[in-house]
């Protein structure tokens, strides 16, 4: 019989996330590749974090580096209302 303590001990499995560049093997990332940068920033404008997106450390690097691109041109906008 399953007691009410041992339901909050067990934990739920959770797919691990991968990075997506990585898997693609992708050489760099493109500041001027809007569709996959939008992917990565929230509806306010912000840039998401490694935890929420996956990517790996290098990746998360170049991806902010590109973002901050893309928004300094404004391909990107700073913040949407």
């Amino acid at each position: 019989m399953i007691q009410k303590g041992d339901k909050m001990r067990q934990k739920r499995f959770q797919r691990r996330k991968f990075c997506r560049f990585c898997a693609d093997k992708a050489a760099f990332i493109d500041y001027k590749d809007i569709k996959t940068l939008r992917n990565y920033i929230t509806e306010r404008g912000k840039i998401l974090s490694r935890k929420m997106t996956g990517a790996c450390s290098a990746h998360q690097r170049e991806l902010t580096v590109a973002i901050q691109r893309a928004r300094n041109i404004a391909r990107l906008p700073f913040m949407e209302r």
